[in-house]
């Protein structure tokens, strides 16, 4: 397996014990950089694409001295602001980690995927070494999803069956907004898409929360949903019942 251990990526922060993002625990990287503009975003400050720089060698020693923690179940998951930006990155840390039989996943929205054949086959080969891939689905309804995120999700969509064609485990997760994310038309759109893949293993539904409000405050951007109350119990309940497969 040929490594390029001096690839370069900018990171926004770390988790060394993540207990929700993948299967066990796992040590959880930030990446910088984000295109979408989601109205409930929790990491404004991913958003811009610079940030610390590290090589892919020095990153995963550094990862490396936790994996006495993950066991047999755990292991690195990569999320951001959003890893398909950047791929190369990725890739090459993702290689250490299955060179050393470290399991890895990657927590994305799926925003920069797109049909161009050099971008298809970059995203080949970092699928190749991605274990589990978290896909966020925020919203069927394209116009909702641009209301929400700024952009549509058409590609996002394709993504998903990509994934589900060439055979990548995924995990579906849709964050719950009242009011916004939570109609039933577009929830029952979302388990008919979502039931005619055919690697998903795991659908979670995520209450929207109110925790990253200050971060958009102390870079002076609105906050679109002040108002926005975090859903019931029932609410999820209600979500999960549909979205169940």
């Amino acid at each position: 397996m040929d490594i390029k251990n001096d690839v370069r990526g900018y990171i926004n922060s770390f988790e060394s014990f993540g207990s929700v993002d993948g299967p066990g625990l796992r040590y959880v990287i930030f990446l910088q950089g984000c295109q979408l503009r989601c109205q409930y975003c929790h990491n404004p400050e991913t958003w811009q694409g610079r940030g610390e720089a590290w090589n892919v060698s020095d990153l995963y020693k550094m990862v490396r001295k936790y994996r006495s923690y993950w066991k047999n179940r755990g292991g690195i998951t990569v999320s951001g602001g959003e890893p398909l930006l950047q791929m190369s990155f990725v890739t090459e840390f993702f290689r250490l980690a299955k060179k050393d039989g470290v399991h890895t996943a990657l927590d994305t929205a799926g925003q920069p995927f797109c049909d161009d054949v050099l971008w298809l086959e970059r995203f080949g080969a970092l699928m190749e070494v991605t274990d589990l891939v978290l896909l966020d689905l925020k919203a069927m309804d394209g116009s909702l999803h641009k209301k929400l995120t700024g952009a549509d999700n058409k590609n996002i969509l394709k993504m998903a069956q990509w994934l589900s064609d060439h055979g990548k485990p995924m995990w579906i997760r849709h964050v719950l907004v009242p009011g916004l994310t939570d109609s039933e038309d577009d929830l029952k759109r979302m388990y008919r898409f979502i039931s005619k893949l055919k690697t998903v293993e795991k659908v979670e539904v995520l209450p929207y929360h109110t925790l990253g409000i200050p971060k958009w405050e102390k870079l002076g951007i609105p906050y679109p949903l002040k108002n926005t109350p975090t859903p019931t119990e029932e609410q999820v309940a209600r979500a999960e019942g549909i979205l169940s497969i």
